[in-house]
């Protein structure tokens, strides 16, 4: 067991610092791909409000009926638009996701050699008799990574559920489009 409780204070508190170091990483790159989500959003509404405008501005410029209505279906152009940032959009996700797994496979994997040192730090000058105090030791610290890989799992799962709804948005924003673009050319 260690020495002294020093030693396990410290060993307990590297512990600690790393899973909130791992914690600030993921924090980190989610707020980034939020950023990129937003600055998304902003281009592609400020994208479609000109777009409109200028159609609009067509349409009530137009000198005949026909040229009105070309100037409405420019507004399906951002129909297309839409296609376009549901691309963008997915991209930015799968970016986020693969930066995301990445960053918690190597905190993982820094995890499991860490704690394996610690274990064999608390196991190696175990005194007679101390056997029970060892095993509190080793459930505790396996508690612990337990509870880290449970957190890496449930947020795969949460970025995995959001990739499939955004995945199931772009496929009905497609078939919105396709769906008006036929009803267009009738």
């Amino acid at each position: 067991m260690f020495q002294n409780p020093e030693q396990f204070a410290q060993a307990t508190k590297a512990l600690f610092e790393f899973q909130l170091e791992t914690f600030n990483t993921l924090t980190s790159k989610a707020v980034q791909g939020l950023e990129q989500v937003v600055q998304l959003n902003m281009s592609t509404a400020r994208t479609g409000i000109e777009n409109s405008l200028a159609a609009g501005r067509d349409a009530s410029q137009a000198a005949d009926p026909k040229a009105a209505m070309a100037a409405a279906s420019a507004k399906m152009h951002n129909l297309t638009n839409l296609v376009g940032y549901n691309q963008q959009l997915s991209q930015i996700i799968a970016d986020i996701h693969n930066e995301f797994t990445r960053a918690a496979d190597a905190h993982l994997a820094e995890a499991k050699s860490n704690l394996s040192a610690l274990i064999y730090d608390v196991t190696k000058n175990v005194r007679p008799g101390s056997e029970n105090a060892v095993e509190i030791v080793k459930a505790a610290i396996d508690n612990a990574f337990k509870g880290y890989e449970q957190v890496t799992t449930a947020t795969r799962q949460a970025v995995a559920a959001f990739e499939e709804q955004l995945a199931q948005a772009a496929t009905l924003a497609d078939r919105q489009a396709a769906a008006n673009a036929e009803q267009n050319k009738s």
